[in-house]
């Protein structure tokens, strides 16, 4: 296993080095926050910086247990605060700290402090925090790894694109999952610690759930039914059917916790003709198709969708925030990302060298009257890149690894 660095989220960091606005980096729990932290703290050092000018916490290390308390974590960071020089603050999973953000913003005052945080959740940059530093922070949304990244990470390289995709499917995309290699069992053992840790600490704790089983129902639901549309009344109505009732606020309320928790990501429908957002029928994409595929049974026919939720997360880490394209009343293409504040449009197939398979796809895209670029994305080999009137077919493996 080698070390992988991040380094569009090294970069990230380093552009934002000495300006006074309080860097935050969220990401669900163990997909590489820390390292991070570590790696950019080894780049500070080797750039001539001593080692007094950085101080680090994490605060899910029990060494730092009694830190916890916002007051004596200021009176610790300010009594190692050096005055004629810019120090660097730490504070990794800062969430456990009650009150945190009067020591950031504390410390954000000082000009001396170049202050970095991190959070495995959603919610805790909402409420207090984000009203008293509006304008004072910049968000980094860090992921698991990306498939390029898997395939750096891996020491045997005898495999090939496709023996490493199937692999990146079944055993995840958690940094430290990369150490169990081609053992499966101890994977998925991993990541279903991952997975109970997330559910009980940032969902049932923060929500205050006493129906965990009904929570974890709802889980199930969205996970097995990534890349459909659906919304709380339709998952309440079908949980209902199997005489397990609950109601639509619930549902959402559920949902709202998950995906807070960075568990689950949502896509919102966006009209392309009328240029606005649609409120009902979203989908939902899995943090990782390796915990997925752990907790729900899958079949021959989700391999599509477990590829859309690899596309999904792929143009997220490039683009920030990804869409479902809705053209008209029916149509559909499968994504739609903004470059530059213009968009960019993607449909995902398995395969598409049946020739009604290739019409249906290419029909949405084909639907769109811009010019702007339009891609069909397959695991296709043969015939993998081809040209259709200016839509772009590329081959998903390729264009998963490329720079």
């Amino acid at each position: 296993m080698k070390q992988i660095k991040r380094a569009d989220y090294l970069n990230w960091l380093q552009k934002w080095k000495n300006q006074q606005i309080i860097k935050v980096v969220t990401g669900v729990r163990r997909c590489g926050k820390s390292t991070l932290f570590e790696m950019f703290q080894d780049e500070l050092l080797l750039s001539g910086l001593g080692k007094d000018q950085i101080t680090a916490i994490n605060f899910e290390d029990m060494e730092h247990e009694d830190l916890k308390d916002y007051r004596k974590l200021y009176a610790y960071v300010k009594e190692r605060l050096l005055s004629d020089r810019m120090n660097y603050i730490f504070l990794d999973e800062v969430q456990h700290v009650e009150h945190y953000e009067k020591v950031v913003d504390s410390l954000f005052l000082k000009e001396n402090c170049d202050v970095y945080i991190t959070g495995s959740n959603a919610y805790f940059m909402s409420g207090e925090l984000a009203t008293l530093l509006t304008g004072r922070y910049v968000e980094l949304s860090m992921m698991p790894l990306s498939f390029k990244e898997y395939c750096f990470g891996l020491a045997d390289t005898t495999l090939s694109l496709a023996e490493l995709f199937n692999q990146y499917i079944v055993n995840g995309s958690f940094p430290y999952v990369l150490k169990y290699g081609y053992q499966e069992k101890e994977a998925r053992e991993y990541m279903s610690g991952i997975y109970n840790t997330i559910l009980l600490n940032d969902v049932v704790r923060r929500l205050k759930i006493a129906d965990v089983n009904m929570l974890e129902a709802v889980a199930r639901f969205l996970l097995f039914n990534i890349g459909n549309r659906t919304s709380p009344a339709v998952i309440a109505n079908t949980m209902t059917s199997n005489h397990r009732k609950i109601d639509p606020k619930t549902v959402d309320r559920y949902i709202r916790g998950l995906t807070d928790s960075l568990l689950i990501y949502e896509a919102r429908r966006y009209n392309i003709k009328g240029k606005q957002f649609l409120a009902t029928q979203n989908k939902y994409y899995a943090c990782d198709v390796g915990m997925r595929n752990m907790l729900v049974r899958g079949t021959d026919a989700d391999t599509g969708h477990i590829l859309e939720n690899i596309v999904f997360l792929e143009l997220k880490r490039r683009y920030g925030s990804v869409y479902v394209g809705q053209i008209g009343t029916d149509g559909e293409v499968d994504f739609v990302v903004m470059q530059n504040g213009a968009p960019c449009y993607y449909q995902i197939s398995q395969t598409t060298l049946d020739e009604a398979v290739l019409k249906r796809e290419l029909a949405p895209l084909r639907q769109i009257r811009d010019n702007y670029p339009k891609y069909l994305l397959t695991l296709d080999e043969v015939f993998g890149e081809m040209d259709y009137d200016g839509i772009q077919k590329l081959n998903v493996l390729k264009w998963l690894t490329e720079d």
